[in-house]
Order: C-alpha cells, then sequence, then structure tokens
C-alpha cells in the first residue's frame, strides 16, 4: 500500500523551477508561512513551550515536515530555530530544496532533505523517533490514501509529541473559492491543481487522529484573498484549516 498519488506529484513537480519565485504558482504558499508558523509557535507553547529566545521561538524543536516540496515552509520553520527534516516523494522537488538551501548558510546546518515516501520513512524512524512533531502542510489533500497517510506521521511521534495538519475542507464554499474563484477566475492557485472530492473534513481528520491515539487540541480557520493573495485567520473553518493533535497512547498499527 502506498499514499503516494503519482499523478499529483508530476503535476506539483512542474513547478519546481518557479518554486522560489515569491511572485510565481506557489505565492500562495509562501504568503501562507507566518500563520503556519504562528499556528505551531501558539500551539507548542501551550503545550508546555517554553520561549528562551523571541528570535528563534522554535529552537531545539526537531520537525520533520512530510511532503515539503522545495522547501518553502521548512525553511521558515528553520529560522524560528526548528532542526528540521524534510521529505517528499518528489526527487525534483527535494533537489530544488537541496540547491535552494545552500544559498541559506545560517540555517542550512538545521535543515536535513531526504527523498522518500511517508511509510519507507515512518518504517525507519518509528522506532526510535526523537521528533517533538510531524507538519504535514498542504499535502493531504494531494495523496492517495489520507487515512494511511496519517497513520504513517503517527508512528514517527512517541507520546506527548504533536502532529500539526494544514489543509482544505470539502464543504461547497471550499469549491466554490478555492477551485473556482481561486483556480479559474483569479488564477491565484495553478488550474486543476486541487480536486475537491480530495478535501478532508476537520471530523475526518479527527476521527482518523483519534483511531491511532491522539487528541485533538486546536482547529484553527484561514482563508486567501484570491485577488491580493493574502491570507488570514478566519472565524470558520469551511474552506483552509489548521489542526493540532497530541499523541496521546501507542496503538496496534
Amino acid at each position: 500500500m502506498s499514499t503516494v498519488d503519482q499523478k499529483e506529484i508530476d503535476a506539483i513537480t512542474t513547478w519546481r523551477n518557479f518554486w522560489w519565485d515569491e511572485n510565481g504558482p506557489v505565492r500562495p504558499l509562501h504568503e501562507y508561512n507566518p500563520l503556519r508558523l504562528q499556528f505551531i509557535k501558539d500551539e507548542l507553547i501551550n503545550n508546555g513551550l517554553k520561549i528562551q529566545n523571541p528570535d528563534l521561538p522554535l529552537e531545539n524543536i526537531r520537525i520533520v515536515d512530510i511532503g515539503c516540496g522545495g522547501g518553502i515552509f521548512t525553511e521558515t520553520l528553520a529560522r524560528g530555530g526548528a532542526r528540521v527534516t524534510g521529505i517528499d516523494a518528489s526527487e525534483d522537488l527535494i533537489n530544488v530544496a537541496k540547491d535552494h538551501i545552500k544559498l541559506n548558510r545560517n540555517i542550512s546546518e538545521k535543515v536535513h532533505y531526504i527523498h522518500t515516501t511517508v511509510e519507507d520513512f515512518a518504517r525507519k524512524e518509528s522506532e526510535n523517533s526523537t521528533y517533538d512533531a510531524v507538519v504535514a502542510s498542504e499535502v493531504l489533500e494531494h495523496v492517495s490514501d489520507p487515512q494511511l497517510f496519517l497513520k504513517e506521521c503517527v508512528k514517527m511521534l512517541k507520546p506527548g509529541k504533536s502532529i500539526f495538519v494544514t489543509t482544505i475542507n470539502r464543504t461547497l464554499i471550499s469549491w466554490l473559492s478555492t477551485i473556482i474563484a481561486a483556480e479559474y477566475i483569479f488564477k491565484a492557485i495553478p488550474r486543476g491543481i486541487h480536486s475537491w472530492n480530495k478535501f478532508i473534513t476537520p471530523h475526518e481528520v479527527e476521527c482518523i487522529l483519534k483511531d491511532y491515539g491522539c487528541e485533538t487540541r486546536s482547529v484553527r480557520g484561514a482563508k486567501l484573498n484570491p485577488m491580493k493573495i493574502k491570507w488570514s485567520w478566519s472565524s470558520t473553518l469551511s474552506t483552509f484549516y489548521l489542526l493540532h493533535a497530541i499523541k496521546q497512547k501507542e496503538t496496534s498499527m
């Protein structure tokens, strides 16, 4: 069994030459970074993280960034002080990430990239994992089997550690705003990159994580203005959302 949807990987890999163009097709991911980082920082603080250095709030936190692509969020986590392992099933995008981190010597020692799948990585890491958090940001809606994907993510965590998921809800509003408006009308997101039937509700994610011994602690909504390509927090979970859960116990997997 595999979580890899090769069609999705091939489609996303076509952006490899534009990954670090902040005004290019992946601009929404660059713009999403402040909200994603804030959510992770705030939730880790709520779970007992003591910040010693405000400039490096994630100092010495060990994170694995699943589906890291060309490293946009991986580098942001590292600039926040974290030690990050970024993995992706696209070899081309991992090469993009490796090339770009060489340009950032101040954080390059904090980042390690691996071309692999989540299931292969979990198989090697689950026994002796020391990760404080697993991050799966804007990837769950692109995998072939979200339940298996989340199961493999949880395997990498010891009880008391965190999993962060950011993805898209499956609602009429998300179809209208994310696909019709953002992809086809305003062209803020590359056309055809999302399939509405692969979106997943917060309740579904919570139930899957609960089956694998995790308790959801927080879910926050976010929204993208497709005209300005700007993100903000939302009072609803109707489109984009960020979820934090903590592993409570080991379960038979």
